[in-house]
């Protein structure tokens, strides 16, 4: 498939690095040729320095016969103009805007986006997409990672190991015997910073990082299976005030669990708009690194402090500052991946990287037929695949353990009648199921033609 990205920022470096992978042609385009020059440097892409939304750029580009156009850039505008142009002068069947502004994303506007108004075939919101993120790691609070699949039924959970995990230096294998009714099922591991995906006599060691994909009804004792407490967030409090913030209070407030939330914002008038938009939430003015300040927002009583400023530093030292001041979790949004690595050493429970949760969220939308969602895992090193398996796929009606699945690849789940079963190699796939594939990324080609789900536009 012949794709054209716009943007070579982290998210449009990040998608062209997916793609190109997978031997489609892509060409990414940006107006900082120095950016241009990384990609086309580290990746098996072309490129092509200008503005995304001039005619001639995305000419040079190979519009003229391009499958799909994503639209990048920091900029809202620019992106609805690149799919305006690509859709009037071009006619490209696809195309894709990631778009910040709220209004641009109010249901009552969702009409602007008809084919015959401005022709955006997917509208991705980062901010939202970060919101859910956060919610998803309040969820499983000792959990550095938290996604769902399955319809619920399935939920995907990071876990650090220390070394008070009780199933340490255990064969993956005896898991069934020890716990024979916990539906779960250790996906990849993370050994000094490399995942793979574990054979049944692997055992898991302290400092390791394990994902495991468990029934959602079986998250509580898995958790306490792999050695983390459950608990609840009754009292949250949240570093910055901005889009994403009220979304996450707003959240919280219409839970069922009665959320006591309090936000700290240093501008002004964000502050003011967010006293004014929220009924239950309380929110300070002020600085989120201030002692005084964390102390009047009661932290060492809080279950959980997120802070999600556009400042990754302000982030991670409140975090730090809350940890120490007796706040029981801490959640920080990091935007540069070069600093993730530093979470675990400052003892920052989990974070959330706006730009991998943006990828997830295009691919799921990329890779059509069956797919009904993808999750991106770490620094794009494996992807939870979830799709529905076609009566063509090569594993229709096949025994897990008879199917040649890749060393790098673990089905997780597998929703069968409308719920969730822990898959066996005795299993059997078949038609209609939908599955939940752990894959690491040199192996996702092979996953895909097994599934017989191609990344296509119908």
């Amino acid at each position: 498939m012949k794709v054209i990205i716009c943007g070579a920022g982290q998210v449009g470096w990040q998608i062209a690095r997916h793609l190109a992978s997978e031997k489609n042609d892509v060409t990414i385009v940006d107006s900082d040729q120095d950016l241009v020059t990384r990609a086309t440097d580290t990746l098996d892409v072309k490129g092509v320095c200008g503005f995304a939304s001039y005619p001639n750029v995305l000419s040079n580009a190979g519009a003229e016969d391009a499958d799909m156009i994503i639209a990048a850039t920091h900029s809202d505008e620019v992106n609805m103009v690149t799919c305006q142009v690509a859709h009037s002068i071009f006619n490209i069947p696809r195309k894709i805007a990631r778009l910040r502004g709220q209004s641009y994303l109010d249901a009552i506007y969702s009409d602007l986006y008809r084919r015959d108004h401005l022709p955006i075939d997917v509208v991705i919101s980062p901010e939202l997409e970060v919101a859910e993120a956060a919610l998803k790691r309040l969820s499983a609070p000792n959990a550095f990672e938290s996604e769902s699949f399955l319809n619920d039924k399935a939920q995907l959970l990071g876990l650090h190991i220390g070394e008070n995990c009780p199933v340490i230096n255990t064969p993956l294998r005896q898991l069934t015997d020890l716990f024979s009714t916990l539906r779960v099922i250790v996906v990849g591991v993370r050994r000094q910073g490399v995942l793979f995906a574990p054979n049944a006599g692997d055992q898991i060691f302290p400092s390791d990082e394990a994902y495991l994909m468990c029934h959602s009804k079986d998250s509580e004792r898995t958790m306490d299976v792999f050695g983390k407490s459950y608990g609840e967030q009754n009292r949250v409090i949240l570093i910055g005030g901005g889009n994403v913030g009220l979304k996450i209070a707003k959240s919280l407030e219409n839970s069922e669990n009665k959320v006591r939330v309090k936000i700290i914002e240093k501008n002004r008038f964000r502050a003011e708009t967010a006293a004014e938009t929220l009924e239950r939430t309380i929110v300070l003015h002020g600085d989120g690194l201030d002692s005084g300040l964390l102390e009047e927002a009661n932290i060492s009583k809080a279950d959980a402090i997120l802070a999600i400023t556009d400042d990754d530093k302000t982030n991670m030292l409140a975090a730090v500052r809350a940890k120490s001041r007796g706040c029981k979790k801490a959640i920080a949004l990091i935007n540069d991946p070069t600093m993730s690595p530093l979470t675990k050493p400052l003892g920052i429970d989990a974070y959330i990287n706006p730009r991998s949760t943006t990828v997830s969220s295009i691919l799921k939308h990329i890779r059509h037929g069956k797919v009904k969602s993808v999750y991106s895992i770490g620094d794009a090193e494996a992807e939870i695949i979830e799709a529905q398996v076609m009566s063509t796929s090569p594993i229709a009606g096949v025994r897990i353990g008879d199917i040649d699945f890749p060393e790098g690849v673990i089905v997780g789940g597998i929703l069968k009648n409308g719920d969730m079963i822990k898959p066996d190699s005795n299993s059997k796939i078949e038609e209609g199921d939908v599955i939940a594939v752990f894959a690491l990324s040199k192996d996702i080609p092979e996953v895909e033609r097994l599934l017989q789900v191609t990344i296509d536009y119908f």
